[in-house]
């Protein structure tokens, strides 16, 4: 959230301006005359967390109205960029805007949504139920390529077909969009024509569309990713955590290592993530030495209380590694799992979600956040064993998830390392 991509050349320009302007020192952000874009100043000068940062924020605010006069015209084609660019003067993360195209609107919103209800009936009606149309797939545009980066587990792309890796050519013969690609499409079917390898042939795989909702999606996603693998003689389970953002997910995981799981000789925990939400104690279920403990009823009924994994652990990092699952990663590694993959994100700080006028959704850093006495953001955690992954092309490989499977066989032929479970 801290890489703004500029897309008008007005914008750029006063980008150009505000490198040599004279600093305005004011004691608030100018005004622009537009509700929107005031509006996100306003939310930045009453909850950002950093005062210190505010006078570079305010300078770039006054940058822009000066620059930039479509930003008080409220033209949406500039609005978008100019409220990324004040905000990107503040440069730490879980500050940003985003708007209904975007897929990370609608997973945001559902992550946020209690603090959201007081518009959330009015942006989703009747009942304020986060839903999208959509086929279960994460994306990023690379100049004027598009690459699939998350296809969620059991969604309609897994079953489809579709592979992390694939570039994007066209839906239903039409540019791709995250959102408008699918909109009013749920029920149907969507051809999505792909480039699979790089000198490789375009072709066409037919997705069914669906009415999905975030919060759904990440919790089935999680339960779907469960999968013992048979590796140098070895069961080998596979968890992966999309995200940690809901209630359930705690749950979902003690399910897993109870059911599918239960027999495997060790477990490879993924988290490589779309957002983090893991709470401070998340680790407890893989490290910690509290007991298990399960209660049996009369009519001989389980009621599972707390499962706890004592088996070798690995665990897969990288850049979409970010924020409570970058605490949940930081406590793993400090009892002694190993960690493959890239740096984590070093998004660590608390967020909160507002409202703008326009139904776009702004995140505001609220607090700083330290884990034993450190900050993690602009630090990350680094993996044990670097394993660099070009998913671009990647027709489903995983060099990540591969060298994380052949660390846990090592583990467990060789009896060490593994996590300081008391």
């Amino acid at each position: 959230m801290q890489n703004t991509i500029i897309r008008h050349s007005a914008v750029a320009a006063a980008i150009a301006l505000a490198l040599a302007a004279t600093p305005a020192m004011s004691e608030t952000a100018a005004r622009s005359g537009n509700p929107i874009f005031d509006r996100a100043t306003d939310l930045v000068e009453e909850n950002f967390y950093a005062q210190e940062k505010l006078p570079a924020f305010r300078d770039a605010v006054a940058v822009m109205i000066a620059n930039v006069p479509d930003v008080g015209a409220g033209d949406p084609a500039v609005l978008g960029d100019a409220i990324d660019f004040v905000l990107a003067s503040l440069d730490v993360s879980h500050t940003g805007r985003f708007a209904p195209e975007e897929l990370a609107y609608y997973e945001l919103v559902d992550v946020f949504r209690y603090g959201l209800r007081e518009r959330i009936r009015q942006i989703f009606p009747p009942d304020g139920d986060v839903t999208y149309a959509g086929i279960g797939i994460a994306s990023v545009a690379d100049g004027d390529r598009v690459f699939i980066t998350d296809v969620y587990d059991g969604g309609p792309a897994d079953r489809a077909g579709l592979l992390v890796g694939d570039e994007i050519l066209s839906v239903d013969d039409e540019p791709f969009a995250e959102i408008g690609s699918f909109r009013n499409k749920a029920g149907r079917s969507a051809a999505v024509s792909i480039r699979r390898t790089a000198d490789g042939a375009p072709f066409d795989i037919s997705v069914p569309v669906e009415k999905l909702s975030p919060a759904d999606t990440f919790v089935s996603a999680i339960a779907e990713s469960a999968e013992v693998i048979e590796h140098d003689g070895y069961e080998i389970g596979y968890l992966r955590l999309w995200a940690y953002t809901e209630r359930q997910v705690e749950g979902v995981i003690e399910e897993a290592l109870t059911g599918p799981l239960a027999e495997a000789e060790g477990l490879v925990l993924d988290l490589r993530s779309r957002w983090g939400g893991a709470p401070g104690d998340a680790a407890d279920t893989f490290v910690g030495g509290s007991p298990e403990m399960t209660m049996v009823f009369r009519d001989d009924k389980i009621d599972l209380v707390h499962a706890r994994w004592r088996k070798p652990i690995v665990g897969i990092i990288d850049e979409g590694t970010r924020s409570g699952m970058e605490i949940l990663a930081y406590a793993l590694k400090e009892n002694g799992v190993t960690l493959i993959g890239a740096p984590t994100a070093a998004d660590v700080l608390a967020g909160r979600a507002f409202w703008l006028p326009d139904g776009s959704l702004l995140e505001i850093a609220v607090a700083d956040v330290f884990v034993d006495g450190a900050r993690l953001e602009d630090v990350g955690v680094q993996p044990d064993i670097a394993v660099p992954f070009d998913f671009r092309h990647a027709a489903g490989a995983d060099p990540q998830r591969d060298a994380a499977i052949e660390e846990l066989s090592r583990h467990l032929a060789t009896g060490f390392p593994g996590p300081r479970t008391p």
